[in-house]
């Protein structure tokens, strides 16, 4: 008896692993369709009946205009796709904040692999600092600011 409810047990240990497993494969593969269904051009509507079951309204002109703002022409976009506070900011500012951004950033993970070598600190967890953190989104930062910089410099900023 004791050799069936061991065998049991590793079984139902097993079939959890293996549910969870495919939970987590049906979650990655959902994220890897809905990442790839962003680059594909929507297709023509299927349906041709006349009769619509909501009825489009007119929207503001300033949802429209938002909408239209975004959209440009070329090989890169207008100033005013960076909003109202970096279309007015000149490219070598902006190239300046990304330089200082990624440096904040190589510090910080530098300074968070120094404090892992320290003896029990993965095992405790002392590594972890909420400075050394907040310092590691200095990396997208710094990729959006250099990016910004590009289509101040492209547009004569």
């Amino acid at each position: 008896a004791r050799y069936t409810t061991i065998s049991t047990r590793t079984f139902q240990v097993k079939h959890n692993k293996t549910t969870k497993m495919a939970k987590l494969s049906f979650m990655i593969l959902s994220l890897m369709v809905a990442a790839c269904s962003a680059f594909v051009q929507p297709s023509s509507p299927m349906r041709t009946s006349s009769s619509v079951a909501f009825p489009t309204t007119k929207q503001s002109p300033l949802v429209v205009m938002n909408a239209e703002d975004t959209f440009w022409e070329g090989e890169y976009p207008p100033s005013k796709v960076l909003g109202p506070i970096m279309s007015k900011m000149p490219s070598g500012m902006l190239g300046m904040l990304s330089i200082m951004f990624l440096t904040i950033c190589v510090y910080s993970c530098g300074q968070s692999f120094v404090l892992q070598q320290e003896p029990g600190a993965l095992a405790s967890g002392s590594w972890v600092k909420w400075y050394y953190i907040l310092g590691g989104f200095g990396g997208p930062l710094a990729w959006g600011t250099h990016v910004a910089a590009w289509i101040q410099r492209k547009n004569g900023m």
